[in-house]
């Protein structure tokens, strides 16, 4: 993956995270990256309050997950994430989750959200203005 407008989030992996064994749940990773993208916009000033405001939500229609390397009991993870240019009304995320500890990519993973109409379910064309120059201003 291109290293380039990573943004990187780090989580102390805590009990909760863990199986019976210590070793992280696969779902974490899930929570993990929208933990992630939830930060990076908001940091970028885009609030997730934002686009209830303007009526858009952004379900998750495809998730990928590439398992490399357990994260495990004790560990830090670096969640690694990018917005990828626009495709159509697909909003593709990607994420290189790694041991902070060895910079080893445990997990490889991308989101791809799509943005509908809150009332209608409808799948939005065309982002509000705002919405879209702030998306375009990460990249």
């Amino acid at each position: 993956m291109e290293q380039s407008h990573w943004y990187e989030h780090r989580v102390m992996v805590q009990p909760h995270h863990t199986d019976y064994a210590g070793i992280v749940w696969h779902g974490t990773y899930i929570a993990w990256m929208e933990e992630a993208r939830v930060n990076y916009l908001s940091d970028c000033g885009l609030t997730f309050a934002d686009w209830v405001k303007a009526g858009v939500d952004l379900p998750v229609v495809d998730l990928g997950l590439k398992y490399r390397r357990s994260l495990t009991l004790g560990d830090t993870a670096l969640v690694k994430a990018r917005l990828e240019p626009a495709k159509g009304v697909r909003i593709l995320w990607h994420y290189d989750i790694q041991n902070a500890a060895t910079q080893e990519t445990c997990i490889e993973g991308t989101v791809t959200l799509v943005p509908v109409d809150f009332k209608t379910r409808r799948i939005l064309r065309r982002l509000p203005d705002h919405l879209q120059t702030a998306l375009d201003s990460i990249l």
